[in-house]
């Protein structure tokens, strides 16, 4: 399991086979061993990292490149035939649509004629392992569709264009100064220039106040 950007190992990565909804964690050492069978779809999350991936074929060793989800990438041309945050995290919940069936512990009661119940489906979701498994990968791509709203809004031409940084120091601003999503959401175009011109002032007095620390191998 490594970091696509660093090439780093990355420890306590949640692993989860969609077909035999188990889940595992990797190693210190980033790696882990699980039974799998030939089309198993795995899935890798890890708090600050993109959801990843893997469909099994033939391989003998599976690896797991993670993308941050604060990385910076190349400026690229943006067309409508490209999904917008709220598109892709639509297509996940169709892709993954078992997860949030089997993670759904709502409607605990039922109302019928015979008057009030408990729901067995319910019940069954709640205390489950499989039932809990679903729900930490629901709360994972959620968290994915969180970050993907803030890259969508907080892009590098902008910060550029408002603070006057490029290269290597832009990307240090926009890593160490990164809106959160319920103000990404709530705030206007001015209180959000305004929220760039403010953090740019405090790095420009003290650089390194909110460096995050390196990731441990």
């Amino acid at each position: 399991m490594f970091d696509a950007r660093s090439k780093q190992r990355i420890s306590r990565v949640y692993i989860y086979n969609t077909r035999s909804q188990k889940g595992i964690y990797n190693n210190s050492k980033g790696e882990f061993t699980t039974q799998v069978a030939q089309g198993d779809v795995l899935l890798a999350a890890i708090q600050g990292y993109g959801v990843d991936t893997i469909k099994i074929k033939s391989q003998a060793a599976i690896i797991f490149y993670l993308k941050p989800n604060g990385i910076l990438l190349r400026e690229v041309t943006i067309k409508d035939t490209l999904k917008n945050p709220k598109d892709k995290y639509a297509q996940a919940q169709k892709d993954y649509k078992d997860i949030y069936r089997k993670g759904d512990s709502k409607d605990l009661l039922n109302i019928g004629p015979g008057g009030v119940g408990l729901g067995i489906d319910a019940i069954w979701s709640l205390l489950s392992k499989q039932g809990k498994n679903a729900r930490y990968l629901q709360k994972i791509l959620e968290r994915d569709y969180n970050e993907s709203i803030i890259n969508y809004r907080y892009t590098k031409p902008l910060v550029a264009r408002v603070t006057g940084l490029s290269g290597e120091r832009l990307q240090d601003f926009m890593e160490q100064y990164r809106p959160s999503y319920y103000f990404v959401l709530q705030a206007n175009d001015y209180s959000f220039i305004e929220f760039i011109k403010t953090c740019y002032i405090r790095y420009e007095k003290a650089p390194l106040a909110n460096k995050l620390p390196p990731l441990k191998p």
